[in-house]
């Protein structure tokens, strides 16, 4: 993994309604982390150095060090919580991560030569059921990202599910559906209707 997050937290001891209002008036961020076999810890964490980190797609499907005072936690972002209305962050989960324990993790995936291949070439359109997937893998095997290449697809072509390929060591985290398709190039109204009934 090229790139490294490190994010500064402190310990916070007020829970409750009043307590996040105080802490996101000052311009933190109420947060909590959890998992390894540790007692979950209450933490607050800068708002604007979260906004920083969350521009980047990577820091949503990477290990990310979270410091608390001298202490660097390896932990994945689990969860957060957004205003509705409003570009403010609420709240987040963390879940710390050991080396030897594997993890469930949502990524996405990325359509590399979408624009090139056969089916496009030939006026096909593309179509994206799936954009992102949940994986099982140790920390140290977690991808950003699940590269999706299209180049050989052809009119009427369906990715499914069970056919992408995944990283060594990566593997789906118990798939509804392996025949869900992820990704279907579409023809004119003929074609589509044809590949949709295949």
């Amino acid at each position: 993994m090229s790139v490294s997050f490190e994010i500064n937290a402190q310990p916070r001891t007020d829970t409750g309604t009043g307590a996040s209002r105080r802490l996101r008036r000052q311009g933190l961020v109420p947060a909590i982390v959890y998992g390894a076999h540790q007692d979950p810890q209450m933490i607050a964490l800068s708002h604007n150095e979260l906004l920083r980190h969350l521009e980047h797609e990577s820091f949503y499907s990477h290990v990310l060090d979270l410091k608390i005072g001298d202490q660097v936690n390896k932990v994945v972002l689990k969860d957060m919580q957004r205003h509705p209305a409003r570009p403010f962050i609420l709240h987040l989960d963390f879940m710390r991560v050991s080396q030897d324990e594997k993890i469930r993790m949502t990524v996405p995936l990325h359509f590399v030569n979408e624009d090139r291949c056969k089916g496009v070439k030939r006026g096909g359109v593309v179509s994206h059921t799936i954009t992102e997937i949940e994986i099982v893998c140790l920390p140290k095997d977690l991808p950003e990202f699940i590269a999706v290449d299209m180049t050989e697809m052809e009119l009427g072509s369906i990715l499914h599910l069970s056919e992408l390929r995944l990283p060594e060591g990566v593997a789906l985290a118990h798939a509804p559906d392996p025949d869900k398709p992820v990704v279907v190039i579409h023809g004119a109204h003929g074609d589509s209707e044809e590949a949709e009934s295949a």
